[in-house]
Order: C-alpha cells, then structure tokens, then sequence
C-alpha cells in the first residue's frame, strides 16, 4: 500500500480476499464462516466499547475503539458485498444537507 491508498479500501480489499480465500489463522474469515449473527455481535460489541470510551475514556481509547467499529463495519459490508463506493456515495448524497432534513426525506 502507498501513501495515497485510501486505508479504509485498502481493509476492505483484504477482508474480500480472507471472505474469498480464507484461512485458519484468518480472524476476519472466522468471522465470515460463522456468519452475520456473529459479525453483527462483534459490531455491536464494538460500538459498545466505543460508547464506553467516548464517555470517559482517553484520545487513545477513543481512537482505538473507533478504529475497532471501522473494521468491524467493514466486516459486514463485505459479508454481504456491499461496496464501499456504496457508502462513499450515500455520504455524498448526503452532505451539505441537514441532518434533519434528510430524515424527513427517507421513504417511511
């Protein structure tokens, strides 16, 4: 990976290829054979611990348990194939738009 790699692609470029060579030595493709429940237990697990720090836990803290929800995010993203183009695309829709108006502006 160079300096201009985009890290977040570059995760989850490695994490398609554990999901389509996995190995036993692998923790993302331990994660993919057990399945969603359990990438969807980690993730929450994650964003609990990220919770936690941001609380009252330090920068460091922050930032480490902010990274684990990243990965983990990108775990399920990967499990079902869903692009990070796809987020990439969704934020862009997003952005310069209110918060609260793009909510009013989801189907129900």
């Amino acid at each position: 990976m160079n300096t201009h790699d985009d890290i977040l692609q570059a995760v989850y470029r490695v994490i398609l290829e554990r999901k389509a060579h996995p190995t036993e030595k692998s923790y993302t493709a331990s994660l993919m054979e057990k399945g969603v429940d359990k990438i969807l237990k980690k993730l929450g697990e994650e964003a609990t611990e990220l919770v936690i720090a941001g609380k009252g836990g330090s920068r460091d803290e922050i930032v480490y348990e902010a990274a684990d929800l990243f990965f983990h995010t990108l775990v399920l993203l990967g499990y079902r194939d869903i692009p990070l183009d796809d987020i990439y695309a969704e934020l862009r829709r997003r952005f310069g738009i209110s918060g609260i108006e793009e909510k009013e502006s989801r189907p129900s």
